[in-house]
């Protein structure tokens, strides 16, 4: 960590656990992020191509373009939930370091599995809340109330599929962390 609270030079790749069964799985966790990531750029750049196109739309040809808003937001809530398990396999999600330099490395380290435990605790009840409501909405045919009306299991189903693999990705660095030799 630098002095000025980030990184100069962003690292190559994820720590892996020490444990060569929760190495394995992180590895395997590790290509499956890279993938959603490059899928999520991917997105993001389509949603800026939709967005720019109903401006240019709406502004110059007057012509209404429903259909955009939803589209860009069911491309945004996909990559922000495909893109979670990948900046928490980097440990990127906002943590509280000041407690860091003030405890004992032990009492640091107790703090970091509460922590751990914690997070996975609230992600797989997310994640669980998530598949529930993508069950709801494909059985019961649930859409948008717009008149383009797109299926509502298509959010629900990328904010599952993300939250499960962000609850897995912090159930093997918990699972690291604990089988790490002090």
């Amino acid at each position: 960590m630098s002095a000025h609270g980030f990184e100069a030079q962003a690292p190559q790749a994820p720590a892996l656990p020490s444990h060569r069964g929760a190495a394995t799985l992180a590895l395997f966790l590790n290509r499956i992020n890279h993938l959603l990531l490059v899928i999520s750029m991917a997105g993001m750049i389509v949603t800026a191509l939709v967005l720019s196109y109903s401006v240019v739309m709406r502004y110059f040809f007057k012509v209404a373009t429903d259909w955009q808003d939803e589209a860009a937001v069911f491309m945004l809530v996909g990559a922000t939930f495909f893109c979670a398990a990948y900046v928490q396999s980097f440990r990127g999600h906002i943590g509280i370091e000041a407690l860091a330099g003030l405890l004992s490395p032990r009492v640091n380290r107790v703090r970091l599995i509460l922590v751990d435990l914690l997070s996975f605790l609230f992600c797989a009840f997310f994640s669980w809340k998530s598949w529930t409501l993508f069950h709801e909405a494909l059985v019961e045919g649930q859409t948008t109330s717009s008149t383009l009306a797109p299926p509502l299991w298509i959010p629900y189903s990328l904010m599952a599929f993300g939250m499960t693999l962000l609850a897995v990705q912090i159930l093997v660095q918990l699972f690291g962390r604990l089988t790490e030799k002090e």
